[in-house]
């Protein structure tokens, strides 16, 4: 019987490295502060790295005195957030090898179509980075595309894809889907096979790694030049928990990094359950939901009206495995590198676009799909090809949820001002002369769009209601220092948080 292998990695909040922390400092004192605590004798905290770029220390704190220092480090003034270490893990099954190099995603996305139109099949100077378990660099089908990475897990030079049982190549297989040569007698073809790919390994060969280093990762990925991260891992933890991670998602924006993620594949709503950095909310953010070969969402993907972009095949996807091999994985973790090669291949036709924009561009591209996404759409290379060639006129952001009372300015891409926009529900939201949403009642609207030269364009669905996730406008500032911003629990136990307010219940989360 045939067995498709489910990918996903995931970071497990609850299975934390023991004792160990991720500190946020925002001034040198904070950060004198931990490496004086290392340095006595016998300490109860030991500083085990340092990331200068997120200003973050991850530290270990003995068990016996875990309480007594995190009030400590809570009560600086210059300690901005602690956060547990939380374990990266991918969830794996079997490797099917009997369906070898059947592609079925490359004809749903009309990948062909799309090299003709573009009369390419991507840019080496368009540089994606794969942020996994590594990639087996030295494969047939992959080594022409390879730029030189990082192996964070094991802090060396070499990202190779080591396998297991709980890992059969999960990173290889990903870097197959966006860039795969298609060169190899028998082998398999990416969405753009002649882009670049950055393999960055956090995950190790047992499927497990840890969030200090996936944010050591995209930094890496941004500070190398990469223009496209692919993110086929994440996390179901609140967002206070996930800062780190959010913020470093913020950096790559900040720098015009496009971040594509994986929605997750636990069969839930992410407008109503927290997954990172899935549910990051920045403009460079393309979330993903995988779609079958009738255009079905498997039982198994994540979805999402106001988190989920937009999905992709992400069932039965035949790719690269390690040591020159080929097999089916399934996952939003394989509908996400799908997308981040169009993506690429996007950006090879034009490097100017941004995230924002290429978001819209396969939202009011792709084809109309029953999967709960913000465009209920399944993306469509051709079709977002030829309308940036084309210089299609797109409104941008094409789609959004917002809350009561929210505005959201909108920019034309493609378009010649003046512009005139229309509601077509006032009574749900009104838009301005200068393009600005104010969001007034709940349900549905659509806005249109008039350029001066007679061209027109439309939004998707503009819904108003319940906002899914916090407001991603400023992560850095969580609030006073140990406090989330909401008066929870800052390091997301309860219990520890209890013995903190007995040591120190002056602290901002104490006051209850």
């Amino acid at each position: 019987m045939k067995r498709a292998l489910l990918m996903g990695a995931m970071l497990v909040g609850s299975q934390a490295f023991a004792g160990e922390y991720l500190v946020k400092y925002n001034n040198t004192g904070a950060l004198n502060l931990l490496n004086s605590m290392s340095l006595v004798k016998v300490s109860a905290l030991n500083v085990m790295d340092h990331n200068e770029t997120a200003s973050l220390v991850k530290v270990d704190i003995r068990k016996q005195q875990e309480a007594e220092v995190l009030a400590t480090l809570l009560s600086q003034p210059g300690v901005e957030y602690v956060v547990p270490n939380a374990r990266m893990k991918a969830f794996t099954h079997s490797v099917d090898t009997a369906a070898l190099k059947e592609q079925w995603a490359m004809g749903k996305v009309n990948a062909e179509k799309a090299w003709q139109r573009a009369g390419n099949k991507g840019n080496k100077g368009i540089i994606v980075a794969v942020i996994d378990t590594g990639v087996d660099y030295t494969h047939q089908a992959l080594s022409p595309n390879m730029v030189p990475g990082y192996n964070f897990k094991d802090k060396n030079n070499d990202p190779m894809d080591k396998t297991s049982y709980q890992n059969p190549g999960h990173g290889t297989h990903c870097a197959g889907v966006i860039g795969a040569t298609g060169l190899v007698d028998g082998g398999i073809v990416g969405i753009a096979p002649n882009v670049s790919m950055m393999p960055l390994r956090f995950l190790g060969e047992n499927g497990s790694g840890d969030l200090n280093d996936a944010i050591k990762s995209i930094d890496y990925a941004i500070e190398k030049g990469a223009q496209v991260i692919s993110a086929s891992w994440g996390a179901t933890i609140p967002r206070n928990q996930a800062m780190p991670l959010v913020e470093a998602i913020k950096r790559a924006d900040d720098k015009g990094v496009i971040f594509v993620s994986a929605a997750a594949n636990d069969g839930k709503n992410n407008d109503s359950t927290e997954v990172y950095p899935a549910n990051n909310g920045f403009p460079n953010s393309i979330t993903v939901a995988a779609s079958g070969p009738s255009d079905a969402k498997p039982s198994w993907s994540n979805y999402g009206t106001a988190t989920v972009h937009v999905a992709a095949p992400g069932e039965e996807i035949m790719s690269t495995l390690p040591k020159n091999k080929y097999g089916n994985l399934s996952g939003t973790s394989m509908a996400t590198p799908l997308v981040s090669g169009i993506v690429a291949l996007l950006k090879s036709q034009d490097p100017s676009l941004t995230g924002a924009q290429i978001r819209a561009i396969l939202q009011t591209t792709g084809a109309k799909v029953s999967i709960q996404t913000a465009c209920n759409c399944r993306v469509d290379a051709f079709n977002a090809v030829d309308a940036v060639l084309g210089k299609k006129m797109v409104v941008v952001p094409a789609a959004a949820t917002l809350s009561s009372n929210e505005t959201l300015n909108l920019a034309i891409l493609n378009g010649k001002a003046p512009f005139k926009y229309t509601s077509s529900n006032a009574s749900v939201a009104s838009v301005s002369d200068a393009g600005v949403i104010t969001a007034v009642a709940n349900g549905t609207t659509a806005i249109s769009v008039t350029d001066a030269e007679g061209k027109t364009a439309s939004t998707l669905d503009i819904n108003v209601g319940k906002k899914a996730s916090q407001n991603p406008g400023n992560p850095g500032n969580p609030g006073n220092p140990g406090d989330p911003g909401d008066g929870s629990c800052p390091i997301g136990d309860q219990s520890m948080c209890d013995i903190i307010c007995q040591i120190k219940p002056d602290l901002p989360f104490c006051q209850k």
